[in-house]
């Protein structure tokens, strides 16, 4: 990056010029871009499909706030889709700390570098980009929403550029302020809850768009939180380009002030934490500094499970729930669907108790491809399968370690769904159609899981291996329609006492469905322990595939 000068006066060589930082950030931000898309074709393709949605939907975003231009609450929608691109600039490196290799900036810990210039090189990389470019188009056009002046103008080119940066030094600040969970195993975990944030913040929207839609006021019902989030960069810097508007210069003044303010300190905590990053020893050198820790002794939840094969299935099951993290995103999605669905149709008034059985039906696919999540290790387990008494117990105790979790939030959402709807006297009814569904999944898991076992491989984000994909239909749906069919009986007694008029007697469902849920449960084992004892090479070798 430096090239010898010419001869100094004296025959000595002078002193070879430094080629700024910034352009040598900015190049190599490019390489990795460029590089990344040189990897396959699918990424290729991925990045440029991306590439052009993302710029649609700006270009529309960017046509729609001109649009609104004039509209009294043009100024309203612009605040908030201001915050909420805030937002999402702030919460996108915890969930996807590895979507950019330049978030890292431990890996520029052996190169002697000042914090300053190297905040400087970083800030202007950081524009390279489709997120950046996004941002740029939606803040212009939220300023030309709502610029009414030639002081609102003035104002508004300052406030472009500002809300810009804000959005990039947050995102580079949070990110270097938790790089080092975000590089451990914990904090690529987070990624997993990235599904969950993003299922409830679609809820979120639809719940609001609902009530914007039914109120008489319109979009006029967001008014107070614009007022507020009008305060808030860089959602501020907007808010002073309407205040300049409305010859409100000593508002627009300190509301620009704020952004200003706010740069200057997400820069000062970003430096600070490049600092620390850089002059503090990592967790390796930590590691090996530390005197060998001694194993404690199991305690918590494992120390009660029962004796026998029983326990150490059910802490093994548990742990992949815990630690795999494809067997933590799986959980954690039907998990948050299987409480947003009532519950969101609940608020919305368009609800109804029955609802609540989504959370068991979300929550009994977890029973299905048992075998796979533990993939090449199944031998392991394999080996102590014997015989048909041992398949079943590994089948017993890996359908209790979800009990402990299925049947308590299972009970929950349908708590919670009855509280909101006010039909507690359905209650019991509600518990005992969940608990009998809960155990026709667990059965049909079971029996699926022995029948038609696939791999889940552990990069990437393929729930199935090449060539597995219909195993995964066949498992699911398959063993989804089997369930309903196995509470036929639980359904045409729920039925025939509200056809009959007995609805006083609808209690008895709780009993029924909790007593033929656990018999369904307990026979679907028994059913597939054979067939598991049977095709132990059969399912080492599909669920070894990935």
């Amino acid at each position: 990056m430096t090239t010898p000068d010419a001869t100094a006066p004296g025959g000595h060589p002078g002193p070879a010029p430094s080629t700024g930082l910034t352009p040598v950030f900015v190049r190599l931000k490019l390489s990795l871009l460029r590089n990344g898309l040189r990897q396959s074709s699918g990424r290729r393709a991925a990045y440029v499909a991306s590439a052009v949605v993302a710029l649609l939907f700006a270009a529309l975003q960017l046509l729609g706030l001109i649009l609104l231009r004039g509209n009294e609450h043009a100024a309203t929608v612009s605040v908030i889709l201001v915050a909420v691109l805030a937002l999402g600039w702030a919460v996108m490196p915890l969930f996807f700390p590895s979507g950019d290799e330049t978030l890292d900036p431990t890996r520029l810990v052996m190169l002697p570098l000042r914090p300053r210039p190297l905040v400087r090189a970083l800030l202007v990389s950081s524009l390279v980009g489709i997120g950046p470019l996004f941002t740029l188009c939606l803040a212009l056009g939220t300023v030309i929403a709502v610029a009414r002046g030639g002081a609102a103008v003035a104002v508004g080119v300052v406030a472009v550029p500002l809300t810009l940066l804000v959005c990039v030094a947050l995102a580079r600040a949070v990110a270097a302020a938790n790089i080092r969970l975000l590089t451990s195993r914990k904090g690529r975990d987070l990624a997993v809850l990235s599904g969950l944030v993003i299922a409830v913040g679609a809820q979120v929207v639809n719940f609001g768009a609902q009530r914007i839609g039914s109120s008489e006021s319109g979009l006029g019902e967001l008014d107070p939180a614009a007022d507020v989030l009008g305060w808030i960069p860089p959602s501020s810097a907007l808010s002073a380009v309407h205040a300049a508007g409305d010859a409100r210069y000593a508002t627009a003044a300190a509301q620009l002030a704020l952004s200003v303010a706010a740069l200057v300190l997400l820069l000062w905590a970003w430096r600070r934490s490049l600092t620390r990053l850089m002059t503090s020893p990592d967790g390796s050198t930590l590691a090996a500094a530390e005197p060998a820790r001694t194993k404690r002794r199991t305690t918590g939840l494992a120390a009660r499970l029962p004796a026998g094969r029983t326990g150490p299935v059910m802490e093994r099951t548990l742990r992949y729930v815990w630690r795999d993290p494809k067997t933590k995103a799986a959980w954690v999605t039907s998990l948050a669907i299987g409480l947003i669905v009532p519950l969101f149709n609940a608020l919305q008034g368009t609800g109804s108790l029955y609802f609540a059985c989504f959370a068991a039906g979300m929550l009994g696919i977890q029973m299905y491809n048992q075998f796979g999540q533990d993939t090449s290790a199944f031998w392991m387990v394999a080996m102590t399968i014997s015989s048909t008494r041992d398949a079943y117990e590994e089948l017993r105790a890996r359908a209790l370690a979800l009990f402990v979790i299925t049947l308590p939030y299972a009970t929950l959402v349908t708590v919670l769904t009855t509280a909101l709807l006010g039909e507690w006297a359905a209650l019991p009814e509600a518990l005992g159609l969940s608990f009998a569904l809960l155990g026709a999944m667990l059965a049909t898991g079971a029996w699926a899981s022995a029948r038609y076992p696939y791999s889940i491989p552990q990069q990437g984000y393929k729930n199935a291996a090449p060539g597995q994909a219909g195993l995964v239909w066949i498992s699911i749906l398959g063993g989804m329609l089997t369930a309903a069919v196995l509470c036929a009986p639980v359904l045409a007694f729920t039925i025939w006492l509200h056809t009959a008029g007995h609805t006083a007697w609808t209690w008895l469902l709780l009993p029924l469905g909790t007593a033929y849920g656990a018999a369904v449960t307990f026979g679907g084992l028994r059913l597939a322990a054979p067939r598991v004892a049977g095709r132990l090479p059969e399912i080492l070798a599909a669920v070894s595939r990935g």
